[in-house]
């Protein structure tokens, strides 16, 4: 298990609960962007959504999960 200096692009990235909520795209910061082919639908898509450090639970292997659920977790995100 590492800390969140070991997120690097193409990661899953999945809630708490093991839902998938994105890809990492690279690491801006204290934030994660995530791909934008997983930016949703509707007035989401084609956004990169942002998640921050706080959120990052722990990081194993090519998984960085949440201390949030998935549903949640994305209620979280920033866009830009």
């Amino acid at each position: 298990m590492a800390g969140f200096e070991a997120v690097k692009e193409h990661m899953e990235v999945i809630g708490a609960d093991g839902a998938h909520v994105g890809t990492v795209d690279r690491v801006v910061g204290d934030r994660i962007k995530l791909a934008k082919a997983d930016s949703g639908e509707g007035q989401h898509k084609g956004h990169h959504h942002f998640i921050s450090r706080g959120l990052v639970a722990e990081v194993e292997g090519a998984t960085v999960r949440l201390s949030a659920n998935g549903d949640v977790a994305v209620t979280f995100e920033e866009e830009e």
